[in-house]
């Protein structure tokens, strides 16, 4: 299992749902502005997102790289696929990155991935995502947490230091026998400095604005247009 497996199998236990919803109509408020026909989310979850964008008459694709989440979507009749932006094929008018997905990558990685995002776009095509603020990592996303139910426990250790933020995930989960199997795992994420993505060659930062969702000015989104 993958660490974005068990933090697929772990996520409903985070009390994430309120944040999940108001980041889902930030970016619905956003896209409002442009005229979006198509839409790819990267980092699609359980197909949230394209659910909404869907009903409000937009083609919708989206990926992910837990095959867990992408089972899920597809068992609710998603077009979603298990692969990398990289693989992708076809343009579309919008790409989408929801809930931290570029601070999952170092610095390398992240140039590498917004170069696949300029190639999934049309032209003057839009690409939204949010990031977490300095702030949201050193004074909100550190510490610990647990949470439990009839069936299973989690316990979550995050200390951000270097600028990088290491969660430990440690997931119990009760067997039909009433024993449990332990899951544990770390996810590392990266904080960028704002400097990273005003000098692409592909894509042009046209937006960017801070806002709470847990906290004082813990998260900025991002707005850029292929070049």
């Amino acid at each position: 299992m993958t660490n974005l497996d068990l933090y697929a199998k772990a996520e409903h236990l985070l009390g994430i749902e309120e944040a999940t919803e108001a980041l889902y109509n930030l970016y619905r408020s956003e896209l409002d502005e442009y005229n979006v026909k198509t839409l790819l989310d990267v980092g699609c979850g359980r197909g949230g997102f394209i659910q909404r964008m869907t009903s409000d008459g937009v083609t919708c694709k989206g990926i992910d790289l837990s095959s867990l989440m992408i089972e899920e979507c597809q068992a609710q009749g998603l077009n979603a696929e298990c692969v990398d932006v990289k693989d992708v094929e076809g343009k579309f008018d919008a790409v989408v990155s929801i809930f931290d997905v570029l601070n999952f990558m170092d610095k390398k990685a992240l140039i590498t991935f917004l170069d696949s995002i300029t190639n999934r776009l049309n032209e003057k095509g839009i690409f939204i995502a949010d990031i977490n603020t300095l702030y949201g990592f050193s004074d909100v996303a550190e510490g610990t947490m647990s949470s439990e139910n009839e069936n299973e426990f989690l316990s979550v250790d995050a200390i951000f230091k270097n600028n990088k933020l290491h969660t430990k995930f440690t997931l119990f989960e009760k067997n039909n026998d009433g024993n449990y199997t332990k899951y544990q795992d770390t996810i590392i994420q990266y904080f960028h400095k704002i400097q990273i993505f005003q000098n692409l060659t592909g894509l042009k930062l046209i937006e960017k604005q801070t806002f709470s969702l847990y906290d004082s000015k813990d998260k900025m989104l991002l707005i850029f247009k292929r070049r």
